[in-house]
């Protein structure tokens, strides 16, 4: 039998090149069972709560899309659950916080109370108890206010209706009702709002809150002597300006009074909730405004909120 031989030569090189071919094809697969087995790994640690594992892939390997997205994934969710337990913790110190700053001024409360009734006290002094109990209360509603704000505006029922607004005005009728709480408190005030109107978009009701807070801010911890609430507008920014002349804050803590539940040194903070100013915070933040601070320790204290002019 005649056999041709460059035939057979060409017929052993095709059948070598599918051997090679397959060879190499099972190779690949084999490699990407592997990769395969590898993301069925990562997705059963991340259903048991194991968030840490990374899967590993080059550019061109056919499943590097899906390693990168599972990995993503990942990074999300741990970056999810960090906050989720550094909101458990403030809430804890929150209530740790409630349990000690509510005791306190309700255990007194009752003290001078039950002397009262059981005619412990009189004349003079009888009254001054009835006064010191009567700042007491005032002193708990206080608090209480401002932990259901904290917690509503946590809770998601929080909705902002944003509207157009005359600044100026809103801002001059809101500083009436503090006018006699400056003279109780012996506070030499100074407010300067010009005469022309300021149009921003932001919900009354948040401003109000806003501006309390801040006001409050000066009167429960600056021990100030002086307060200047200043209001003007420049190009992007209707800007609210509140500046006291008292203890100041210092440089460490600045950076930190926004936080929940942070309180600075004690000469500023006396009573407290550590709330006030993170809430301040918030409510801007969904309002769309913004807030800084600075301060000259016993010197001055300035804090100056922004609002976009549309």
């Amino acid at each position: 039998m005649h056999i041709n031989y460059e035939l057979f030569l060409a017929l052993v090189t095709l059948a070598i090149a599918s051997l090679v071919s397959t060879l190499v094809l099972l190779h690949k697969l084999s490699r990407n069972k592997v990769k395969l087995q590898d993301i069925s790994d990562a997705l059963d640690d991340i259903a048991q709560g194991n968030i840490s594992r990374k899967l590993l892939a080059k550019p061109g390997d056919p499943f590097a899309f899906l390693c990168y997205r599972i990995n993503e994934i990942t990074d999300s969710f741990r970056t999810q659950s960090t906050e989720f337990k550094r909101t458990e913790e403030a809430n804890k110190q929150l209530m740790t916080s409630l349990s000690h700053d509510v005791r306190t001024p309700l255990t007194t409360l009752i003290g001078y109370l039950d002397a009262i009734q059981k005619g412990m006290v009189k004349g003079r002094e009888r009254e001054e108890y009835t006064e010191t109990a009567r700042l007491r209360a005032h002193d708990l509603k206080d608090y209480v206010d401002l932990l259901f704000e904290w917690f509503k505006l946590n809770s998601n029922d929080q909705i902002y209706t944003l509207q157009q607004v005359e600044l100026a005005e809103l801002t001059r009728n809101m500083l009436k009702d503090w006018i006699p709480l400056f003279e109780v408190h012996a506070l030499d005030f100074h407010i300067d709002i010009p005469d022309e109107r300021i149009e921003v978009e932001l919900d009354s009701d948040a401003y109000l809150r806003i501006l309390n807070n801040l006001l409050q801010n000066v009167l429960s911890h600056s021990q100030a002597t002086q307060v200047s609430i200043l209001l003007h507008k420049d190009e992007q920014s209707a800007v609210l300006t509140i500046c006291d002349n008292g203890v100041g804050i210092d440089a460490r803590d600045l950076p930190r009074i926004f936080e929940r539940l942070y309180k600075s040194d004690k000469a500023r903070s006396g009573k407290g909730s550590g709330l006030g100013l993170a809430i301040v915070q918030q409510l801007l933040t969904g309002i769309g405004g913004r807030i800084t601070a600075a301060s000259t320790p016993h010197e001055q204290t300035v804090f100056t909120v922004y609002f976009p002019i549309q």
